[in-house]
This record gives structure tokens, C-alpha cells and sequence, in this order.
């Protein structure tokens, strides 16, 4: 199935995002193999070049490294793994914020919205 993808932004940036959020989540466990880019390009339906594009971005990260001959391997950095979802989780919360502070909720109002949702 292939991946959702929007127009808001670039294609190779969309699937930045989505492989930083598997390896966040621990879809993709630290050390372990990434698929080739073909296939993560036939999965996600888009171009090859685009995916490979994504993927040299995200390796100048640190997330993923290369071992000639062998493919793409997710860091065993756990800590690297750590800041990036410690960044995502700063900035996930901060766009939510202003956009409850652009339709002028309070604080009290969003703490009591915030603790009514079921998660």
C-alpha cells in the first residue's frame, strides 16, 4: 500500500518525516537493515530517485548510515534516537499551541482540553 502523501510540502521531505517517525516509534529498531531503496520506493509509490533523495538526507542526519556493498542501517545511537524524538515531541507541541493560541484559548482551557483526551 502506498504511502499518504500531501501537497504541502515536497515528496522527499514528507518521506523524511515518515522514516524519522518509524525509527522514533521503533518501527525500525536501531540496527536494523533498511529495506533498498527500490522497495521502499515501490511501498511508498514514488520514484526511486525521490526515495533515494530522502534517504541521503536523512543518512547527513546520523539516523542512518551506510555500509558500502551491504545497504542502509538505522544508527544504534539510542541517544541521537532520543534527541530526535525529543525534538519532534517540541515541535508537534509547539505547533499545537499556537494554533490553540490563534483561535485564543487560555491555558486553563487547553490543560482542561488536553486532560479530557483519552489517549
Amino acid at each position: 500500500m502506498a504511502w499518504e502523501f500531501n501537497g504541502k510540502s515536497p515528496i522527499f521531505k514528507q518521506i523524511n518525516d515518515i522514516i524519522i517517525s518509524k525509527i522514533i516509534k521503533g518501527d525500525y529498531k536501531s540496527g536494523e537493515k533498511l529495506a533498498s531503496v527500490r522497495d521502499l520506493a515501490v511501498e511508498a509509490g514514488v520514484n526511486p530517485n525521490t526515495m533515494q533523495r530522502a534517504l541521503s538526507e536523512i543518512e547527513g542526519t546520523g539516523l542512518l548510515t551506510t555500509l558500502r556493498g551491504d545497504g542502509r542501517y538505522i544508527t544504534e545511537d539510542k541517544e541521537l534516537i532520543g534527541k530526535f524524538r525529543q525534538r519532534f515531541i517540541e515541535e508537534s507541541t509547539a505547533e499545537f499551541l499556537g494554533k490553540m493560541r490563534d483561535l485564543d484559548f487560555s491555558k486553563d482551557e487547553i490543560i482542561s482540553i488536553i486532560s479530557k483526551i483519552n489517549m
